[in-house]
């Protein structure tokens, strides 16, 4: 049988690599990793998970009277892999400069402190969820049934944990946890997305949430929604803006169904409902009931000058 020349890919191989090492000034020679673990990150998202519904996503064989020692132990063990992770998201960021190891390690540790102190109130957000998902739909026979079998519920319950890991600025930790629920569910929603109280995904497949959305309580989606940007104003070397708003604001007890788009900085009213397959650029006053149809009126009224 032939051989594959695997010496040669090798040594293209390193070639390509050092062709991107130097045109993004990293360092060539040594060195330990530099980037956290997808692994570890599932594994810490998996134990927290646990930690967080012990009695119906911990272990199976998990006893009421052990369930405190086992949050406790799960807890301690889940958020030493995080600090470690937040340490390299820590020192990769700061590569370029001269920082202390020790200042950084204490930096890590402060954030994953506030991170274990936030884990209380994601919980009660998430039984806002699971009982927005259980009251929302007709087919749904149990909260536990919502809870161990809902794809909407299992993207939020990443996404409270993203989001919060977002906001103490692990950016890279949260994109990962986004993207492992994203890979499961088919549910991609930015962990800089604000979403209130009570949110329910139904079906889920296809919604996509971009990172300045900003969603309310007691809202509803369906499949296929989208939550996006319009356009990108581009900075001087011509790539997009980052940072900037511009995705979508929905108040509270919005009804948004499937196949829906919805870009760019607008408000979708209080209460307002869209329709199936409408494409909104224009803001929608609380309460409206936007169809295919009355969506091109309004947007033509919108447009009109007033009077």
């Amino acid at each position: 049988m032939a051989g594959f020349q695997v010496d040669e890919i090798v040594t293209s191989l390193q070639q390509v690599r050092r062709e991107w090492r130097e045109g993004q000034q990293r360092a060539q020679e040594g060195g330990e990793r530099e980037l956290p673990s997808r692994d570890v990150m599932a594994d810490v998202v998996e134990s927290l998970t646990g930690a967080l519904f012990p009695m119906r996503l911990g272990p199976t064989d998990l006893r009421q009277e052990s369930e405190d020692f086992y949050v406790a132990h799960t807890l301690d063990a889940a958020l030493h892999h995080l600090f470690a992770q937040a340490t390299l998201e820590l020192r990769h960021e700061r590569r370029r400069t001269a920082a202390e190891l020790a200042e950084l390690s204490a930096d890590a540790q402060q954030r994953v402190r506030a991170f274990a102190e936030a884990l209380p109130g994601i919980r009660r957000l998430l039984d806002t969820d699971v009982m927005a998902a259980f009251h929302g739909d007709p087919a749904a026979r149990s909260v536990d049934e919502v809870l161990l079998c809902y794809p909407g519920v299992l993207a939020m319950i990443h996404h409270r944990m993203a989001h919060q890991l977002y906001k103490l600025g692990l950016t890279l930790l949260a994109r990962i946890v986004a993207e492992r629920a994203h890979a499961q569910t088919g549910i991609d929603i930015h962990p800089g997305a604000q979403i209130g109280a009570g949110f329910f995904i139904d079906h889920g497949t296809g919604v996509v949430i971009g990172e300045t959305a900003v969603i309310g309580e007691r809202v509803r989606l369906y499949q296929a929604v989208t939550l996006g940007a319009k356009r990108f104003p581009i900075d001087s070397d011509g790539h997009p803006k980052k940072g900037l708003p511009r995705h979508p604001v929905l108040e509270d007890e919005v009804v948004i169904y499937a196949g829906a788009t919805i870009l760019g900085r607008v408000t979708i009213g209080k209460g307002a409902t869209i329709g199936g397959n409408v494409w909104v650029t224009q803001d929608v006053p609380a309460g409206c009931s936007v169809t295919q149809a009355l969506s091109r009126e309004l947007a033509r009224d919108m447009a009109a000058p007033a009077k």
